[in-house]
């Protein structure tokens, strides 16, 4: 038992020193303007495509719980790597040149070429595409450095699937250092984009009916736009409100019954997460504060610091 103490006080002490070495100015020697740089090459992509959006925050996430903030999503290992497993091969590649066109525009700066790391680009890009629609625009912590490994059995029982209860909720992100109140705001994130019919089709098509925690006339208009034997890539909207807008409708919608997952509308059915639920809908400006602060602290899991990993030449490979 001592022995175990010991392992976890070593692990957590492990975990503090290395994201302490992030700070927000980290690049001001090296590439002054690397979050100007960053910023313009987002926007621009926004422009061209909504899903740059959705695409990046995403990936930040499912890069974030498997290894790490390190960037090792990005890597191709004979169709062995993260993005080859079925938890990420529906990853938006929207996603991923968004963080290729802006470490492109930082190449061609001579002061910031190959100085600025994969995942410091991606949490970067992050918090544009939350501020581009709509969010709160908060201060990221930087000096984050590429990881070396990505294999596809890494992301296995890694990330949280449609169907899970709070308690899967909680144990998961737990295990991240997030609080509950951290998983309810960062499940706020699917206020933007879209899923697919086959991840929640049993919620409106089983032999027991639908979903009793489902919003009738929702789950009829999910049966439209889904009907039986549909390609199950379909993709439908998760915010069925404002889905272009990073707002706190996301939380409106769960009082409604009008979570497309079970694993969001759970937050409002279980008891123990609806008043935070409750909160952030009334509260705008709530969920922004306490998205922006489980964003930080989701920014700095398994990062590598100082000499571990590489500033990566190409984000797809290892130099």
């Amino acid at each position: 038992m001592k022995k175990q103490m010991l392992c976890l006080l070593f692990l957590s002490f492990f975990v503090a020193s290395s994201y302490a070495q992030l700070r927000q100015n980290f690049y001001q020697n090296t590439c002054p303007n690397v979050e100007s740089i960053v910023r313009s090459a987002v926007a621009k992509k926004f422009q061209q495509t909504f899903v740059t959006a959705p695409g990046t925050l995403r990936l930040f996430f499912h890069d974030c719980f498997v290894r790490g903030c390190d960037a090792s999503v990005f890597l191709s290992n004979n169709l062995n790597a993260e993005k080859d497993h079925h938890d990420d091969q529906s990853l938006a590649g929207d996603g991923f040149d968004t963080v290729i066109k802006a470490k492109a525009a930082l190449d061609s700066n001579p002061n910031c070429r190959n100085k600025v790391s994969c995942a410091d680009i991606l949490a970067l890009a992050t918090r544009d595409v939350v501020a581009l629609t709509g969010g709160p625009s908060y201060k990221v912590e930087l000096g984050r450095r590429d990881g070396r490994i990505s294999t596809k059995a890494s992301v296995q029982h890694k990330l949280p699937h449609a169907d899970f209860n709070l308690d899967k909720l909680n144990t998961m992100f737990a295990a991240h250092g997030l609080s509950q109140t951290d998983m309810i705001a960062l499940s706020g994130a699917h206020t933007l984009g879209f899923s697919h019919c086959g991840q929640f089709s049993r919620r409106i098509y089983s032999k027991a009916g639908i979903d009793k925690t489902l919003n009738r006339n929702y789950a009829l208009q999910l049966r439209q736009m889904c009907p039986v034997n549909v390609d199950p890539r379909i993709a439908i909207n998760m915010d069925p409100t404002t889905p272009r807008t990073f707002d706190n409708a996301y939380y409106k919608n769960l009082q409604k019954g009008m979570g497309l997952f079970s694993s969001d509308q759970v937050l409002f059915t279980d008891q123990r997460s609806r008043p935070t639920v409750n909160l952030f809908a009334s509260n705008n400006n709530a969920f922004n504060q306490a998205f922006a602060n489980a964003m930080t602290k989701l920014g700095r899991v398994g990062v590598l610091t100082g000499n571990q990993g590489e500033i990566r030449r190409d984000c797809n490979r290892v130099n």
